[in-house]
């Protein structure tokens, strides 16, 4: 669904090749190389590809490039899996067609999803069906949507940009609806290891660990909610 009205995302380029949101003076992903930080924090943080089945689904807070995504959805086909990979995102701000296109550009290995995926996004489509993969964008303020999203997770991408200067994504409240649109034994991740992000994953109901962080970031979090 696309909303009327939509504030769009301005995008600086740093060095030419990574993205920088305007608004929030900070990179998409990381300087060094965006798809080994997805596949780091996002992907081993969660425990993918090993604990994927039929049916499984992940949630994310911020599409940005939609990098996580179809990086998600590369794993998922390489691993084996039958049928399509749910991956729902929240996004408030998303990116023109043609910086998507840019930006996914610098890794060829993606282009069997990175085209479709561009194609689609500047038809205006949010339900997309690619390789492996069914992706749902929902656009708006993720504080307003996820409390009327009747989904739940089974593992969470936790993308939105710093939390000192987009700290909307990182309230206690949002995290808390994380938690509740959590499945049982759900996990989560982040580059971000800032003491007061741990402290409001942990009060969602996941048991929070930091492990090591990928490039120059020492840390990152991970986060498993209790098997009932």
């Amino acid at each position: 669904m696309v909303v009327q009205g939509m504030q769009k995302a301005e995008v600086v380029w740093e060095d030419g090749a990574v993205p920088v949101s305007v608004r929030f003076a900070d990179p998409y992903y990381a300087l060094g190389d965006g798809l080994a930080e997805t596949r780091h924090v996002y992907l081993a943080g969660n425990g993918l590809p090993e604990r994927f089945r039929p049916g499984f689904h992940i949630a994310e807070l911020g599409f940005g490039t939609g990098l996580n995504a179809i990086a998600a959805a590369a794993a998922w086909v390489r691993s084996g899996q039958e049928g399509r990979l749910a991956f729902t995102s929240f996004e408030a701000f998303p990116i023109a067609a043609a910086d998507m296109a840019h930006a996914l550009q610098r890794w060829p290995e993606l282009e069997p999803w990175a085209g479709p995926l561009v194609r689609a996004w500047e038809a205006g489509a949010r339900l997309i069906e690619l390789p492996g993969l069914l992706l749902t964008v929902v656009e708006g303020d993720a504080r307003e949507m996820l409390g009327h999203w009747t989904g739940a997770a089974d593992a969470w991408f936790l993308d939105g940009f710093s939390p000192a200067r987009n700290p909307e994504l990182w309230e206690a409240e949002l995290l808390a609806e994380v938690g509740r649109h959590t499945a049982p034994g759900g996990t989560c991740a982040t580059y971000s290891a800032a003491r007061a992000v741990r402290d409001r994953i942990a009060a969602a109901g996941f048991t929070v660990t930091r492990s090591e962080g990928f490039g120059r970031k020492r840390h990152m979090t991970r986060g498993e909610r209790a098997r009932k």
